[in-house]
């Protein structure tokens, strides 16, 4: 049982890890797409009507699918007024408790978003620039970063959960 919970917990760890690089590209080709918008508006003024949405969609996408990655190294917000004045057992204590809530929440918006991207697609929804590019991909990339975020909460949480018990990490 325990060689599967640690398989688990480093095949999330390997995924988000690799997708949290793979879309931390976007940010400089985001970078460059917007660059060129304004090289394009005011050097040549022959501005673009595809940069506005393409942006849009690598920044969210950076989010979305980075949040497991931050996750998983703790870089996300947190209250630190009581948090950081616990011992690592105390620590592991208020994550296991408050991670119920994480999943609570992280599984309505797994739900929540998927049935917008049935609707989207149902719809065939563009977004309503000019452009008018598909929508369905972006609303889709909720669903699936939600699912990655609830995947990493659940590793941490074993960890948590482990420290909490057993007052010591789980070993590899």
């Amino acid at each position: 049982m325990m060689k599967t919970v640690r398989l688990f917990i480093r095949v999330v760890d390997k995924v988000s890890e690799w997708i949290g690089l793979a879309v931390s590209v976007l940010m400089p080709a985001m970078v460059v797409v917007l660059t060129y918008e304004v090289v394009a508006r005011y050097v040549f003024e022959r501005p673009t009507i595809w940069v506005y949405n393409t942006a849009i969609f690598m920044f969210g996408y950076c989010g979305l699918l980075g949040g497991a990655y931050v996750l998983k190294y703790g870089e996300h917000i947190n209250v630190d007024v009581l948090h950081g004045r616990l011992s690592p057992r105390g620590k592991a204590i208020m994550d296991t408790s408050t991670g119920l809530l994480f999943f609570f929440i992280i599984v309505l918006l797994i739900i929540y978003s998927w049935k917008e991207v049935v609707i989207s697609a149902g719809l065939n929804e563009h977004s309503p620039t000019e452009w008018g590019p598909p929508m369905t991909h972006f609303k889709l990339m909720i669903t699936v970063g939600a699912f990655l975020l609830l995947m990493q909460g659940i590793a941490n949480w074993i960890r948590s959960l482990n420290r909490a018990i057993k007052n010591r990490d789980l070993e590899k």
